[in-house]
């Protein structure tokens, strides 16, 4: 009954660091990140709202990654707390065995895989996907952000604008550059048009409309015809239906499970995603879903052996935290190279269940050499 007081303790307290490490550095990519999501407000003109609601949902994308390194500094620092405060050696006399204590982290570790894959597989695609649906269903809020002076912009498809002054919503000196039909109606005639260009020497910005005063207004033609000049006094341009240049087609890594398996599974492969090239980059994003949590086992039993007699323990604790992180790095780097090669791809898939036998067999080896000479 001691006992499973004391593990239930243990567990608690595993997973209160855990936890912690995992929200702190999340909340710290998010910052970092949210810094770069401001260019959606800014060159994009997209509302305020809409900027926070998608860097919420990438939150979920950012906590996963960071799971397996704050399980590896979890149990490091659970081990090392307990060992300074020699409150393992009371287990040790008391009869507790210190494959007890690996099988106590190794379910630790069980349990963080299938939160792992539960963000992995599902939430995390599933949210990064709204967060896309997001840019896609919300049209421009305010034009006004995305201009800046003496600037050219881009923000928005097939349109290119940059003025001399801005204050307020003042401008001056206009020149817009059309390319993607948003303002072919501006020509007497739609047909031959290739693009538009507007120059204006003032104008005023409210909202999605732009108020002109005094320019000109080129209509290149297509085959070599005649330019169109026509000059205004006063102009009125609609710009709510202007597309912002931000991707909207979801990237493989926001696409879900089910639909990146049915490449491999289903006959019906009509899905664009589906084709040979792509099926090269969906093969290490599923490996990272579905294989890579499973080395989380294996940091755990590699932190175990901080529980082994040993008189050199500084250097002990500097070569299991080195050997393990080595291990995370190498997960990283490896599986980005798994859809190019197949031997390679096994090899990964494989490596997490043989190291777990491996590493647990080494354990329990070493306890019972030392359980012998003591």
């Amino acid at each position: 009954m001691l006992q499973n007081k004391i593990y239930q303790n243990f567990f608690l307290e595993i997973f209160r660091t855990f936890f912690t490490i995992v929200f702190g550095l999340s909340i710290i990519s998010l910052t970092v990140r949210a810094v770069n999501f401001l260019d959606l407000i800014v060159d994009s003109g997209y509302p305020v709202l809409t900027y926070f609601k998608y860097s919420f949902l990438n939150l979920f994308g950012l906590a996963p990654k960071f799971i397996p390194l704050a399980f590896l500094l979890s149990v490091i620092i659970f081990i090392l707390k307990h060992i300074n405060n020699r409150e393992l050696d009371v287990l040790w006399v008391s009869g507790v065995k210190k494959i007890q204590i690996v099988n106590l982290f190794f379910l630790a570790s069980i349990i963080i895989v299938f939160l792992y894959l539960l963000f992995s597989i599902f939430l995390t695609p599933y949210a990064l996907n709204k967060s896309r649906q997001l840019l896609s269903n919300d049209n421009l809020n305010s034009f006004l952000p995305t201009i800046r002076s003496k600037q050219f912009s881009d923000s928005f498809k097939g349109f290119t604008y940059i003025v001399e002054k801005k204050f307020n919503n003042e401008v001056k000196n206009i020149f817009l550059h059309d390319k993607g039909s948003n303002l072919k109606n501006l020509s007497s005639s739609d047909v031959n048009v290739s693009d538009v260009t507007i120059i204006a020497k003032e104008g005023v910005v409210q909202d999605r409309e732009m108020y002109l005063i005094d320019g000109q207004i080129i209509s290149s033609k297509k085959n070599n015809e005649e330019n169109e000049l026509l000059e205004f006094k006063q102009l009125n341009i609609d710009l709510g239906n202007f597309v912002t240049a931000t991707v909207k087609q979801p990237k493989l890594q926001e696409t879900s499970t089910i639909k990146l398996l049915s490449c491999f599974f289903r006959a019906d492969k009509k899905l664009s995603i589906c084709k040979n090239e792509a099926k090269k980059e969906i093969l290490p994003i599923l490996i990272r879903r579905m294989v890579l949590p499973f080395y989380i086992p294996v940091i755990a039993l590699i932190c175990s052996l901080l529980l082994l007699k040993n008189q050199k323990k500084f250097s002990k604790k500097i070569s299991v935290f080195f050997l393990s992180f080595i291990i995370l790095i190498l997960t990283e780097l490896i599986i980005r190279y798994t859809g190019l090669n197949s031997f390679l791809r096994i090899g990964y898939i494989i490596s997490p269940f043989i190291l777990l036998t491996l590493f647990y067999s080494f354990l329990i080896y070493k306890f019972n050499t030392e359980t012998k000479i003591s």
